[in-house]
């Protein structure tokens, strides 16, 4: 049976995502069991997920030797590792998939973060993880940069379904939806099958929080300080009028009515950094119809423990979310530069994270060989 507080959320209709994946979960059957008690329905990775689940060594040591074997770099047995662990899962929620007509039993898998700024190297990966996972209900994760852009339309125009990661602004985001329905239009205009490419959106919360906290305990008067804990959930309504805004226009209702699939919001970075907010802030009060929520199991469990969901809390928040930033705003934070400093900082731990399991993996196909 489903937990009834993750079960209220699902009834909502948000989709619960675990932003986490090892061969271990896989194998000792946690994934799945996550699946039949709290209402998981996918899966998304990034490369610190993999750093700490291939860093750890449990239940890699012989696909690495085999890898040592075959003569393999550390980045190509990266590549076999990674996608052998989506892969599995992609397995694992193969019914989800066909039960939900593809929206969920999704499993992403992210393309280097040193190609964030290369949209021809990001296409270009994002086409080999997509043959290489080989699995209908995979989805290949690219930042928002700009560079990203170009390339997140270019990949849905070959017919691969994207998680777009990163946002953390919501005039990027509009850029994001933009991108999605221009690789609709190309995919259409090529043959391809829209009926078949599904996208998310992956909005981030809770390092908006942090970063524009920080800086209203600097300013230091009690107005600021009364603002804190309040910013990472007014952007992401913000953001939920943009979709719902976007998805209504004619241009969208078109590729619509012709088979295509709006592109989600996901709500990610949904842990609660502050421990004096609510553990579970960023999923009861971004509730809402058409989203996802991908949780870190701590997040989860603090869900299924003592979640209290109350439906919607979303839609028609919007005043109320931009009086929010507008009073951030009047205390001297800078709402642009806070997010393009996010989105550099987002860049620069992938990049720290990936360069750490390189030289694990390069460590460990030493010692095999």
């Amino acid at each position: 049976m489903s937990n009834e507080r993750t079960q209220a959320l699902s009834n909502v209709g948000v989709s619960i995502w675990l932003d986490d994946l090892s061969r271990t979960r896989i194998e000792s059957g946690q994934l799945a069991e996550l699946a039949e008690t709290v209402n998981v329905v996918g899966v998304t990775t990034n490369p610190t997920i993999f750093q700490n689940a291939i860093g750890s060594a449990v239940g890699y040591a012989d696909r690495i030797a085999d890898c040592a074997k075959r003569g393999l770099d550390a980045a190509a047995t990266i590549t076999e590792l990674t996608t052998a662990d989506v892969a599995d899962a992609c397995d694992i929620f193969a019914g989800v998939f066909a039960a939900t007509d593809g929206r969920d039993g999704r499993v992403s898998i992210e393309v280097e973060p040193g190609l964030a700024r290369d949209a021809a190297g990001t296409v270009a990966q994002a086409k080999e993880l997509w043959a290489k996972v080989d699995r209908e209900n995979a989805m290949i994760k690219i930042p928002a940069t700009i560079e990203g852009l170009a390339a997140i339309s270019e990949v849905i125009a070959a017919g691969i379904s994207v998680n777009v990661t990163l946002i953390f602004s919501l005039e990027r985001y509009r850029q994001v939806i933009n991108a999605y329905l221009v690789g609709l239009e190309r995919a259409r205009a090529a043959g391809v099958d829209i009926s078949k490419i599904h996208s998310v959106a992956s909005f981030f919360v809770s390092r908006v929080d942090s970063e524009i906290d920080a800086r209203l305990e600097a300013v230091g008067t009690e107005e600021a300080r009364a603002l804190k804990g309040q910013a990472g959930v007014a952007n992401a309504r913000l953001a939920y009028e943009v979709f719902e805004q976007s998805f209504a226009s004619d241009r969208a209702k078109m590729l619509l009515e012709l088979g295509a699939h709006a592109q989600r919001p996901l709500w990610a970075s949904t842990g609660v950094k502050d421990p004096n907010l609510p553990d579970t802030l960023y999923v009861t009060e971004l509730a809402a119809p058409n989203t996802v929520n991908t949780m870190p199991e701590a997040t989860l469990n603090a869900l299924a423990d003592h979640g209290e969901v109350q439906g919607d809390r979303v839609s028609g928040s919007y005043g109320e979310a931009n009086q929010v930033l507008n009073l951030i705003d009047a205390q001297g934070v800078d709402y642009v530069e806070v997010t393009e400093k996010l989105e550099v900082e987002g860049l620069s731990k992938f990049d720290a994270s990936w360069d750490d399991l390189v030289e694990t993996v390069t460590g460990a196909l030493r010692a095999s060989a």
